[in-house]
């Protein structure tokens, strides 16, 4: 062992003698303070808006010779109708089959030739396209963006092999326990309403999804005035603006999109009801307990991200896993959250269990939501709620790409420019009268819905005098 080696290993062993030595070893001590500092650098963010009405946001970031670059706009699966569930999702894949004078094929060869990445992606609220590659490749990056966002080719022989490949993914998504709680959760909650359906579609809506559909909805979505061009990496202001007035200046403004379908009803409609998916070969039953939830605007949306950290968005510190696992050993995991979109969208619970503990599972994920409205998070539980949310949300944002994205999100849902900023402090604000209320308003286990994936031969006995059940098939 050499000296050098040796000196450090010595060093090591007198630190931990010391701290086993303390009153408060290190690890019990409180974290260090976190220093507040803005998370966009002072001048490297530039805002600007074309005439046309197209925003674009540039992040300069010279530490690698690399760059990001997109489109968003503020339209996604939550825009479209119940009948064409899935849309948006197909347009996505048909944009990432040839733009311009490039069929697929030659789209991916020229992209694959400078060492990008393509990425055309829809959510609920948002469709985005992205190209990363190097800085030194910035012009012919911006004429791949142009052709996919404004020039899109929609040919039929790929329109079909798409909707196929939708359908088979449909298909073999399934066989995922997880993923047919899921569905089923929203046909429960939302039954009249888009959200009822997943966001890639059913397989009734995507048979009917053709090239001209997907057209006639990039038409609709993609106009200048409700989109954001944004850049970011080892770029320039300047150079940014010149190729956004070069390449998308003249795409002509349109009337705005339609937001799609209103916002759904408190859910679900008429009390709670029971949900089996039958799979015999199942023998674990995966769980779902879930009502109506919050918007990504919802105005206290920290403090109920806080109650919900609490009861079950905390991973091994929430109240759910404490009861379900370290106490009753029924699940090696349970979850709680909201999913916050444009409009309300659920509150779910998920978790998983031998299927002869169900009953008792449900139970107890039932009776720990009771007791969240009438004994809110101490402030032992909100301060650990309130470390892991800053921790959590500074390890989210270590990456420019990282902050760009927080910055369109803030840009899509129309929310503060300043709210990354502050949002560390407006955790520190929440009080424990804050995340109470919340648990009042927010958590209704007596008329949740339940849906239960496993053998409903075993698993209907077990959930009688919970509500009215209902088998079916996958």
């Amino acid at each position: 062992m050499s000296g050098a080696v040796r000196a450090v290993r010595m060093g090591a062993l007198a630190l931990l003698g010391l701290s086993l030595a303390c009153a408060n070893p290190l690890w019990e001590q409180p974290p260090p303070q976190v220093r507040e500092a803005p998370i966009v650098r002072p001048g490297s963010l530039t805002r600007s808006t074309l005439s046309n009405g197209l925003q674009v946001l540039v992040l300069e970031d010279r530490r690698l010779p690399l760059v990001s670059i997109g489109v968003a706009v503020r339209r996604g699966a939550g825009a479209e109708l119940p009948d064409g569930a899935g849309l948006a999702s197909f347009t996505a894949e048909m944009m990432n089959r040839g733009a311009g004078d490039r069929d697929a094929r030659a789209l991916a060869e020229f992209v694959d030739a400078m060492g990008a990445d393509l990425d055309v992606s829809s959510g609920w609220d948002s469709t985005a396209v992205t190209l990363s590659g190097l800085s030194r490749d910035l012009d012919p990056l911006f004429e791949v963006l142009s052709d996919v966002v404004r020039r899109p080719r929609f040919e039929t022989a790929e329109a079909e092999r798409a909707r196929g490949e939708q359908l088979a993914a449909l298909e073999q998504a399934k066989d995922d326990p997880g993923t047919l709680v899921a569905w089923h959760m929203a046909r429960a909650l939302y039954p009249d309403h888009r959200y009822g359906l997943p966001s890639p579609g059913s397989p009734e809506s995507v048979k009917k999804l053709t090239a001209t559909s997907a057209r006639d909805f990039h038409g609709r979505i993609f106009v200048p005035n409700d989109a954001i061009l944004f850049a970011t990496g080892d770029v320039s202001a300047e150079t940014v603006m010149a190729q956004a007035r070069r390449r998308f200046e003249d795409w002509k403004r349109a009337a705005d999109p339609d937001a799609g379908p209103p916002p759904p009803n408190p859910a679900p409609a008429g009390g709670r009801r029971v949900v089996v998916v039958d799979r015999p070969d199942l023998g674990q039953a995966q769980i779902a307990i879930a009502h109506e939830g919050i918007a990504r605007s919802f105005p206290d949306r920290i403090a109920a991200a806080l109650m919900n950290s609490v009861v079950g968005g905390g991973g091994f510190s929430s109240r759910l896993m404490d009861v379900l696992r370290a106490e009753a050993g029924l699940t090696y995991g349970v979850w709680s959250g909201f999913s916050m979109r444009r409009q309300p969208g659920p509150f779910q619970v998920s978790t998983f269990t031998r299927v002869a503990e169900t009953r008792r599972a449900v139970d107890m994920v039932l009776a720990e939501l009771s007791r969240a409205r009438q004994s809110p998070p101490s402030e032992e539980e909100l301060t650990r709620a309130r470390t892991l949310a800053v921790g959590s949300f500074s390890l989210s944002l270590e990456t420019s790409d990282a902050v760009m994205g927080g910055l369109i999100d803030l840009e899509i849902y129309d929310l503060p420019d300043d709210s990354l900023d502050t949002y560390r402090a407006r955790v520190r604000a929440t009080t424990q009268a804050m995340t109470a209320e919340m648990a009042r308003d927010l958590l209704h286990p007596e008329r949740a819905a339940i849906v239960v994936v496993g053998p409903a031969d075993q698993l209907v006995p077990l959930l009688e005098g919970l509500g009215p059940i209902e088998v079916v098939q996958p």
